[in-house]
């Protein structure tokens, strides 16, 4: 059994997290684009490509021409620049923190570990985006062409609790509600103005009725932004909403209710942006690929949970996709994002038997 060097796990991801790359960052992108690509040639040889994109550079690899495993992942992460300063890297009593560990460079690299104690990793493709936490629009196209061409997808993002996969994500979106009404006087003359408060209540409303939790959908107004001052009736509003389901006629449904969200006050307008742009990943998405994670590693489980991700993407094309191979920790996108160090070996471990099970038969 191959026995995996802990702290030069730990060296790698504090290269990634001190970089600090956060997503829309193009100078920190660049660099944490060049970093990664030359971690990856030093545990696996080749040459990497760096994929430029408005968003930033995609990192690409490939093993060989004739691929049949992508492992995808991203770069970019949530935190600001400057908050390796608030939350330096440390590793305390083996547990990693610091920006960006959990989610997902811990993952990445990982993976990488994994991969290097392989004799052949020719028919592996690699690909991290610089834009996954935004949404994902610019490499969106590129990761869908990688995975059809490869046929298998193994996502590194983090792990489920306890270590579990994810063998199944919700679609999810947002949408924006733009209400406009008319200012006036909210003491002397409040009747000629269209109060963009109360048309923001109607809708408010209106669609926290449109979830399902009998069909795991969620509809979720998150943020409203209405007036400015307080004696003036307020002319325009926003409203934002989270949205996940977990079928395509949810989906279709969900946008539907939303794109028919209609004004409740006299004179104001309502405008109802967005989609769920991250299809479902069901199930059966993982049905190939999971069975072979628990060969690798007996007894680990699979979950379907509300997040989504790049999986998402591959899974709705049709491509056999396993999510949370990355990590072990947990909160993400806070302030207590953390790695449980002494997971790091298995986790490669794990990475490297799904790989070397798809590897084609010569």
């Amino acid at each position: 059994m191959t026995v995996f060097d802990i702290d030069a796990m730990i060296a790698d991801t504090r290269t990634l997290i001190e970089i600090e790359s956060p997503s829309g960052d193009l100078v920190q992108l660049q660099k944490s684009a060049e970093a990664l690509a030359a971690m990856i040639e030093r545990h696996i040889g080749g040459t990497c490509e760096l994929v430029d994109s408005p968003k930033g550079p995609h990192v690409h690899w490939k093993g060989g021409d004739e691929t049949t495993v992508m492992l995808l992942g991203h770069h970019d992460t949530v935190f600001p620049m400057g908050t390796l300063e608030r939350l330096p890297f440390a590793v305390t009593d083996g547990v990693m923190t610091g920006p960006g560990c959990f989610d997902m460079l811990a993952g990445i690299v990982q993976a990488l570990h994994g991969l290097a104690s392989l004799d052949d990793c020719s028919h592996v493709e690699l690909l991290f985006s610089a834009d996954e936490e935004i949404g994902s629009h610019e490499s969106r196209a590129f990761i869908e062409e990688r995975a059809a061409a490869c046929g298998n997808v193994l996502v590194l993002e983090p792990s489920a609790d306890g270590g579990g996969l994810k063998t199944g994500r919700k679609g999810c979106g947002t949408f924006e509600v733009v209400i406009t009404g008319r200012a006036s006087h909210a003491g002397l003359e409040p009747e000629k103005g269209i109060n963009a408060l109360v048309e923001a209540s109607h809708q408010v409303l209106a669609i926290n009725l449109i979830g399902d939790a009998s069909v795991g959908t969620t509809v979720t107004p998150t943020v409203a932004k209405v007036g400015s001052t307080d004696n003036v009736v307020p002319a325009y509003g926003l409203i934002k909403v989270d949205a996940r389901v977990e079928s395509a006629d949810e989906k279709a449904r969900v946008e539907a209710a939303m794109a028919a969200l209609t004004a409740q006050v006299d004179g104001a307008s309502v405008v109802v942006t967005g989609l769920i742009g991250r299809p479902p990943m069901p199930e059966s998405a993982s049905a190939l690929l999971f069975p072979i994670a628990q060969q690798v590693s007996p007894g680990i489980e699979g979950f379907a949970v509300g997040g989504g991700s790049d999986g998402n993407f591959t899974a709705a094309i049709g491509v056999p996709t396993l999510d949370g191979l990355g990590a072990v920790g947990g909160g993400a996108h806070s302030d207590t994002e953390h790695v449980i160090v002494a997971t790091m070996p298995e986790r490669a471990r794990l990475v490297a038997g799904i790989v070397s099970a798809l590897a084609p038969t010569r």
